[in-house]
């Protein structure tokens, strides 16, 4: 996030300096872990024992201790066993909420027409920035007008893009002149195609927008607005959608409602449409009709009460059916809780359509920006890059000779910025494109003669090996970290060689060097160079252990880590990933269970194996397996987990939840002898499934034909190898098992409390 250091400062200079214009504070307070854990800090409590009864908190937003203590009976019994314990949870009732230090609000300015000290107090933030002493709420109420600031990553991301497209000797786009209506940008929203879109890529507002579908930018902006807990819990939304579409007719009760509505359908989206409707049919001043808008938005009943006298009043002084206005009151009440400012989702459905726009046109530029702005997010980085791979963009791995520090573009494709890799930092990288400026890097010794070792040091050269930044010296990966001691041995001899004068006789032009040659050996087999990778950057890149899965992947599994979020609470799934981390820990009643930490190509998930399911499956948790799990998905306000119900390595998967084998025969191939050798094949893969023949005629008819139980089949990769070889075509698919779990696990929550 650049630029808005740089707007304040502007915003300074304009209105007067530094006593005109401040920062507002804001106060952190003493929540309820964190409470527990100062205050068990101050009386000595052993951090562990602190630790476990500050875990034993619910998972639960804005959680008291006094409803901990009731909703988690162990808290209790602690306080009731433990006089330590009584003591730390009874200073913590009264601490709990009090400020616990104060910091600057992130967004928040104060402007004042005289200097601020006639208003409030300042001080001076950590970094010598005017701070109000007053927090937002209190400098409204003096009379002070508050300004937020929004520090936007996206509009980094957009700024970064625009500089791409100028550096790949394309026209800059002038995004302050783009039409509102463009028909590319439209379709990639209608489609839902819109990951990495400002406010348009959860899976939840994609699945609007394809019901929606958006024709308009006011579309857009009612999009922002109405995808928020309320909006869609009030059906509002689903009206919103029908009526759009003409499955549902919209209507005015008054005619003056008209052009207040129509943008939105006759539903009533925003707080600017309740002010207006009290102005039109009940004579509200703007100054009033805000104070309806606060009234409903903070759900006031006694200012409630009021201003429906007063609108009803109004109506009547205008002459209006009192029945329908009754009416309109009651849904401005409805909807007015949940309506939003219109000005500020214009502001952001802008942003959002040229985010969208930016990808419709220039996909390339816009997705290495993207990668850029979360190159420190393992996740996101992973969920970008499978979006490149979605959209057909290459993506080249960080390499001495060609990355920057940041993505970049390069005749369209992208390439890794030498920043995402580990225990790179920027003086390294910087000694790196110095040194290379005069020609490329051609091997491992001539890099570590050339680039200066006092920056980039043994463990990053290790690094760059490891994650295949080499590449472009077509050496071994193998080869070069065998020889990694010798090229540094080298390149530290030559630099203080030349620094003493000794690289040639006279010291004149540099005499031509002749570099050690690699140790000879073996490349490194791929799961080896893929754990490199993964290590050194922190996911896989030119692979990954689950692609030789991608057909079983598709067929046995219905979620993957960017879908999963999108499960309701308690839904079943099979999901697949690589074993990350495997964290085992004992109960408090000695059995063993363990959080496994699993990933995709489009993020990491957590599976919980509770104590039977760990007796049974805890051999297979081997770093980087390739496993599909079977579970139960638990969702709280912070995170979704995977109960395990079952776990299975990948390559057993079609053996373990095939419900049928199919082989599909076109009987204008197949003869009696065949159909013979065939029934043999079959029997070498003797097992508990049921096959089944489809027998195809020339003429398109089949027919299908079970087979006995002697030629039950264990289907498996090679199985079906076997078969389609010899009948020269892929004939054999599998069908899948339905889901169905063993044991209904209940809240996950309640359970970890139980066996912890």
């Amino acid at each position: 996030m650049e630029g808005r250091e740089n707007v304040f400062k502007y915003v300074v200079e304009k209105y007067g300096g530094g006593d005109y214009v401040a920062q507002i504070i804001t106060f952190g307070s003493l929540k309820t872990r964190a409470v527990i854990r100062d205050v068990g800090r101050v009386l000595d409590i052993p951090l562990h024992e602190v630790d476990m009864i500050a875990k034993l908190i619910p998972e639960k937003i804005g959680i008291k201790l006094k409803e901990a203590l009731k909703e988690e009976p162990k808290l209790q019994e602690l306080a009731d066993n433990n006089q330590n314990y009584k003591e730390l949870l009874d200073i913590c009732k009264v601490l709990e909420g009090l400020p616990r230090h104060a910091s600057t609000h992130a967004a928040g300015v104060v402007i004042g027409d005289r200097p601020l000290v006639n208003y409030l107090p300042l001080y001076k933030g950590k970094n010598d920035e005017i701070v109000t002493q007053f927090d937002m709420k209190c400098v409204e109420k003096i009379g002070l007008v508050k300004f937020d600031f929004l520090g936007l990553r996206n509009l980094t991301v957009i700024e970064q893009a625009l500089g791409f497209i100028e550096e790949q000797g394309k026209i800059r786009p002038n995004l302050d002149q783009l039409l509102l209506d463009d028909e590319k940008t439209f379709k990639l929203i209608q489609r839902g195609d819109t990951t990495g879109v400002f406010q348009l890529e959860s899976s939840g507002m994609k699945e609007l927008m394809i019901r929606l579908k958006p024709e308009c930018f006011d579309d857009i902006i009612a999009l922002v607005a109405l995808y928020r807990p309320g909006p869609l819990d009030s059906g509002m939304v689903d009206d919103f959608v029908d009526r759009k579409h003409g499955l549902k007719k919209v209507e005015y009760p008054f005619p003056q409602l008209e052009d207040i509505l129509k943008d939105t359908y006759g539903v009533i989206v925003y707080q600017e449409q309740v002010m207006r409707i009290a102005s039109v049919l009940a004579n509200y001043s703007m100054s009033e009709a805000d104070d309806l808008r606060k009234a409903m938005g903070k759900k006031i009943a006694e200012l409630l009460a009021k201003h429906r006298k007063r609108f009803m009043d109004g109506s009547l002084e205008n002459k209006l059916n009192q029945e329908k206005a009754k009416h309109i009151f009651d849904l401005m009440e409805k909807f007015g809780g949940y309506g939003f400012n219109k000005s500020h989702s214009a502001a952001y459905a802008l942003i959002a359509y040229q985010t969208a726009w930016l990808k419709a046109h220039y996909p390339v530029e816009f997705m290495a920006s993207l990668l850029s702005s979360e190159m420190g997010n393992t996740d996101s980085v992973l969920k970008f890059i499978t979006e490149c791979r979605n959209h057909k963009i290459k993506i080249q791995p960080p390499d001495i000779n060609e990355s920057m520090h940041h993505f970049i573009v390069r005749d369209g494709e992208i390439r890794f910025g030498l920043m995402a890799i580990k225990n790179v930092g920027e003086g390294a990288i910087d000694a790196i494109i110095e040194s290379r400026q005069e020609s490329k890097f051609v091997s491992l010794f001539d890099f570590c003669e050339r680039v200066d070792l006092r920056r980039v040091n043994k463990r990053v050269v290790e690094n760059l090996i490891k994650c295949g930044a080499f590449a472009s010296t077509n050496a071994k990966r193998s080869e070069m970290m065998e020889s990694l001691e010798h090229a540094l041995d080298f390149g530290q001899k030559s630099q203080k060689d030349k620094h003493s004068g000794q690289l040639t006789l006279f010291g004149g032009k540099k005499a031509k060097i002749n570099y050690p040659e690699l140790k000879k050996m073996d490349e490194w087999d791929d799961s080896v160079l893929l754990n490199f990778e993964k290590e050194s950057l922190g996911f896989f890149i030119t692979g990954h252990p689950l692609d030789k899965f991608k057909d079983v992947m598709e067929q046995f599994s219905d979620v993957n880590t960017e879908t999963l979020a999108n499960k309701p609470h308690g839904s079943a799934v099979r999901i697949c990933g690589a074993i990350a981390s495997t964290k085992p820990i004992r109960t408090k009643k000695g059995d063993q269970m363990a959080f496994l930490g699993l990933e995709d190509k489009t993020g990491s998930f957590e599976t919980v194996v509770f104590s039977d399911m760990y007796l049974k499956y805890s051999h297979l948790f081997e770093q980087d397996r390739a496993l599909i799990v079977q579970g139960e998905v638990q969702k709280n306000e912070k995170s979704v987990k995977i109960i395990a119900d079952a776990i299975v390595p990948l390559e057993e998967a079609e053996n373990t939840w095939s419900s049928g084998v199919h082989i599909n025969l076109d009987l204008s191939r197949i003869n009696a002898d065949m159909l013979s050798d065939l029934y043999e094949r079959i029997k070498d893969f003797n097992g508990t499934c049921k096959s089944f023949l489809h027998l195809v005629n020339p003429n398109e008819t089949e027919t299908i034909m079970a087979l006995p139980k002697s030629l039950y089949v264990k289907p498996n990769a090679e199985m079906k190898r076997q078969i389609n070889l010899f009948l020269g075509y892929d004939a054999v698919t599998t069908s899948c098992q339905p889901i169905r779990l063993t044991e209904k696990k209940g809240n996950v929550g309640q359970k970890e409390t139980d066996d912890w």
